[in-house]
């Protein structure tokens, strides 16, 4: 990297990349190292191949991992009351399926060479993305949390590098790992608590990456409705950036495709700044379960998105 790049990170306070250090040649990290080899094998495989393989992961997840295969269904009951319980039994079924592609796409997308990336990936709606950008503001890119979000942050990366909040792993190596793959084709990281490089990087016009779906607790969030909750924690940060920030918000969403993966930019979204808070946060999830809807297996179901609960009513939903 050249001086005059790294000067320029520092300035935005990016989180800079971990080195390779000795240490991770110790044994305490030789069990980190077969299984990154491990992976790294299997991803070399023909597409179709890994994906007989993601299925099989899924069947083990529904075994070992039961208490998350619970908090899933609980949570497919909770937003789609109006569903069937066989209707949300057969999405929870395809779930479990592409949670265990997950293991496998989150390695393609950090070592897949770029050829083969964008075999199976492609971008809907750039266009409206570079529009915003030659206007002179950023685009602020509020992504789902689907569980294929590892290879799809790859294939908008290959076709404009972006920049998007990191939380660094805990074991050094597995953040090493992580860090170099998720930068391999986009522009930087910035720590997640750090708003401010945020902004600045939406006022310097650039692409960056949010996500508005989680559940981050009572501190920063409302309580509206996300499908069948009508009482959800949903983050204010995201009017902030919106208000704060010189950008438009733009919907990213990770998709499967029949050719493997499509990531599908939006239409520029108006509501969400210089209006009223609860409205604009109602109407953005009323956005982000249409979106859910046309892939509900394809979500981050086993996530407690309704773990926070507001005072007057403390019982827990799980």
């Amino acid at each position: 990297m050249s001086s005059s790049k790294t000067d320029d990170l520092k300035k935005i306070k990016a989180v800079m990349a971990p080195k390779f250090t000795w240490r991770f040649l110790l044994p305490k990290y030789w069990l980190v190292w077969i299984g990154a080899a491990i992976l790294y094998i299997i991803t070399w495989l023909p597409y179709p191949l890994i994906k007989i393989l993601g299925r099989g992961v899924g069947k083990l997840i529904a075994k070992l991992v039961p208490k998350r295969v619970a908090i899933a269904r609980r949570n497919l009951e909770l937003c789609y009351p109006q569903w069937s319980e066989e209707k949300r039994e057969e999405v929870l079924k395809e779930n479990l399926f592409r949670t265990g592609m997950a293991l496998f796409e989150t390695a393609m997308g950090w070592w897949w060479p770029t050829w083969r990336v964008r075999m199976i990936g492609n971008v809907e709606g750039l266009d409206k993305a570079l529009n915003v950008i030659k206007s002179g503001r950023g685009v602020f890119g509020l992504v789902l949390h689907n569980v294929n979000l590892e290879i799809c942050c790859r294939i908008i990366g290959l076709a404009h590098p972006c920049v998007a909040f990191y939380r660094k792993h805990n074991n050094p190596l597995i953040d090493y790992m992580q860090y170099h793959g998720r930068n391999r084709s986009n522009k930087y990281m910035i720590d997640k608590r750090n708003a401010k490089a945020l902004i600045r990087a939406l006022d310097s016009g650039e692409i960056c990456l949010y996500f508005p779906d989680q559940d981050y607790g009572k501190a920063q969030s409302l309580f509206v409705p996300f499908g069948g909750v009508e009482q959800t924690a949903t983050t204010t940060g995201t009017l902030m950036f919106a208000n704060r920030a010189d950008c438009t918000p733009m919907f990213i969403t990770p998709q499967y495709s029949d050719k493997g993966y499509l990531v599908k930019i939006g239409e520029p979204i108006d509501y969400l700044a210089d209006n009223d808070p609860t409205d604009a946060l109602t109407a953005l999830n009323e956005d982000v379960l249409a979106l859910v809807n046309e892939q509900p297996d394809s979500y981050l179901w086993m996530h407690k998105r309704f773990k926070t609960r507001p005072d007057e009513q403390p019982n827990s939903l799980y």
